[in-house]
């Protein structure tokens, strides 16, 4: 009896050494995968909102506009209206 308990310590300890040798290697794999692969290269936006083709929808505050699959459409500016420097409002892709 004494030897059977023994036996089965052995082996959920050899079992346990196995589980944790084996996550030890997916996380060194993991680590070194990452630092190997090269990062995506970062989107560079263009001075102007509107030369910009990441750039979905920009406004300068009287104006927004969009493109569509027709090209560019823009809104009609409110009265008295003020242009400021184009933003861009919302982007797609990365």
């Amino acid at each position: 009896m004494v030897d059977s308990l023994s036996s089965d310590d052995a082996q959920t300890r050899s079992h346990d050494r196995r589980v944790a040798w084996s996550v030890a290697a997916l996380i060194a794999g993991t680590v070194l995968v990452g630092a190997l692969l090269p990062a995506p290269a970062a989107h560079r936006a263009s001075a102007v909102p509107s030369a910009d083709a990441a750039c979905a929808e920009w406004s300068d505050g009287c104006h927004v506009c969009q493109r569509t699959e027709g090209g560019v459409a823009c809104s009609l500016p409110g009265i008295a209206c003020v242009p400021k420097e184009q933003s861009c409002l919302r982007r797609v892709g990365g």
